[in-house]
């Protein structure tokens, strides 16, 4: 049985949550420097480097923007008054925002003011990235609530040439053939969107760097979302090793819900990614989503663009943008993020690297059936009804010809992947199967 490591993930998430991400600054140290502590605690010959790119670094058709710091934000009546405060939510201030001291009337605020409407109780998250401005964000219901007067809006805050920053933690293998897990370290005080990412690929690497005799070097990635995929990508030639080697990549997001999984497929869906993730999904969650490429929204877009073409499919519990609290303040770790929800993605990945690591095109070793029966896997008494008992054994061992992996087995005769491995195991136990 899967170790239950949903609490330890919940507790990350609760510690990192607070902290002011962006696609730079000082959040995103924080957040990587935890991850880094908490590798260190556990094992401290885990490698793990973050990585800094300065500020107007050409990355393919895009430009690492400037380092953005903010101290405080808030709008104050002329009573003294703080409607919104950066100190109780960093998610008041639009990311980004230039700094402002200025006192203005009710029409002038509300040109700078954000809400979602159809949820008037939520504050939104919102960006401005690549164009300078600044604003403000509130409930719609707070909005409404604003009477005539005069309002102080007041960002303290910088853009600077500085840097971006990303991380990556490398587990070596038998061979230099990879697995690839990725997600991203950019949004504020999001929980499912943010926090979840980052605590099950922490885990993950955690589980995996005790496996016994890997076959595969797995590389995990802790990104700014886009431009710190896109940096990765175009710098110390890790596009042209990652199309070497790369047999399969995951990009995790959104993995802390109770709702739903999701699987967002590469471009034309026919990478070992994606085919491994269907089985193991198919096997051990009932009704779980699939959205094509056209649907990526995350760094699965990236990794699988023209001429990158990396087999990343994306993962998620349930998909960005299709649960209702999504970028919102209503993403907490109360009602959207659970430790069952955090625990439930991690399981489900633990799987996809047993299968992986098992994967190959097995041959039988004989000609014809196999004699089971000297060999102790099947009944030496023949009876009407035990046959059933060998039926995953024996319907194994007809796709054994070479042709077929373990996923293709596994749905071809209708098994999960652990049923295909156990008969491998026990196959390999008696000299009947080869690579």
């Amino acid at each position: 049985m899967t170790e239950n490591r949903g609490k330890n993930m919940h507790d990350f998430c609760t510690k990192i949550f607070p902290y002011c991400r962006s696609l730079t600054g000082e959040g995103v140290r924080q957040t990587l420097n935890e991850i880094k502590s908490d590798l260190e605690d556990f094992d401290s010959s885990i490698k793990f480097d973050i990585i800094n790119v300065p500020s107007g670094t050409q990355v393919f058709d895009w430009t690492v923007p400037k380092e953005w710091k903010i101290n405080a934000g808030y709008i104050e009546d002329d009573k003294g008054n703080h409607i919104v405060d950066f100190k109780n939510s960093n998610l008041h201030i639009v990311g980004y925002s230039t700094p402002i001291d200025k006192w203005v009337n009710l029409e002038e605020l509300l040109k700078h003011i954000y809400t979602q409407p159809e949820q008037p109780n939520v504050i939104p998250y919102v960006t401005s990235y690549y164009k300078e401005r600044f604003g403000f964000c509130m409930s719609e219901n707070l909005k409404n609530s604003l009477k005539e007067g005069n309002y102080h809006m007041y960002i303290d805050s910088e853009l600077f040439e500085g840097v971006l920053n990303y991380a990556e933690c490398i587990v070596p293998g038998r061979t230099e053939k990879e697995v690839f897990f990725s997600t991203y370290i950019c949004h504020p005080s999001m929980a499912n969107n943010e926090c979840s990412g980052p605590a099950v690929q922490l885990e993950l690497i955690k589980y995996i760097s005790k496996l016994v005799d890997r076959k595969y070097t797995y590389r995990f990635v802790f990104v700014p979302e886009t431009i710190g995929s896109l940096a990765y990508l175009s710098t110390n030639d890790n596009l042209d090793h990652m199309k070497k080697c790369m047999v399969a990549g995951f990009n995790l997001s959104c993995v802390g819900d109770d709702r739903n999984y999701s699987i967002i497929e590469t471009r034309y869906a026919d990478t070992l990614a994606d085919k491994a993730l269907h089985n193991i999904l198919k096997f051990h969650i009932d009704n779980y989503k699939v959205y094509d490429f056209l649907l990526a929204g995350s760094d699965e877009k990236q990794y699988g663009s023209p001429f990158i073409e990396l087999p990343v499919v994306g993962f998620c519990r349930t998909k960005y943008g299709e649960f209702p609290e999504y970028h919102t303040s209503a993403d907490d770790l109360e009602n959207v993020v659970t430790p069952s929800g955090l625990q439930g993605a991690y399981e489900v990945l633990i799987k996809l690297v047993r299968a992986l690591e098992y994967n190959a095109y097995y041959k039988i070793n004989v000609l014809g059936v196999p004699q089971l029966g000297k060999r102790g896997l099947y009944p030496t008494v023949s009876q009407k009804g035990n046959y059933g008992t060998v039926k995953p054994m024996i319907d194994t061992i007809r796709y054994l010809d070479g042709k077929n992996d373990i996923f293709d087995i596994s749905n071809r005769i209708n098994v999960s992947t652990d049923v295909v491995i156990d008969i491998i195991d026990k196959l390999k136990e008696k000299d009947l199967v080869r690579v």
